[in-house]
């Protein structure tokens, strides 16, 4: 299982640091890289126009695929639309919302993190 994320301000970047996992930034200049294995996407909360390179890295060959889990942060502050842009992508490819957190995350959202993607049965998803 890997890691993959888009960051904008640095927030979701820390986060994924913190976790010390296998991972892949999504570039805005080139997303078009093709992930063989199953992964979990990491976004950030934004409009669409700037968030669009997630949607097409996710739709670039078999990514699509391999997508078994979207998590988001974002800043609670804003209530409804707190991660607005991982429960878009949860509805629109079908695949679990699995986490959120605030800002870079505090240490016990990365243990959580860490706990509900160990859950994950993953062998279902090869």
């Amino acid at each position: 299982m890997k890691i993959v994320y888009f960051s904008v301000t640095g927030q979701t970047r820390r986060f994924v640091k913190k976790l010390a996992l296998p991972a892949y930034e999504i570039q805005p200049t080139n997303p078009f890289v093709e992930i063989h294995e199953p992964y979990l996407l990491i976004v950030p909360t934004y409009d669409v126009e700037i968030t669009e390179v997630v949607n097409d890295f996710i739709e670039y060959k078999n990514n699509r695929q391999h997508l078994f889990g979207v998590a988001g942060g974002g800043n609670r502050n804003f209530a409804d639309l707190f991660i607005y842009t991982a429960k878009d992508i949860s509805r629109d490819y079908q695949v679990p919302l699995i986490f959120a957190f605030e800002f870079s995350g505090t240490n016990e959202d990365v243990e959580n993190f860490k706990k509900v993607v160990s859950d994950f049965d993953l062998k279902k998803l090869t």
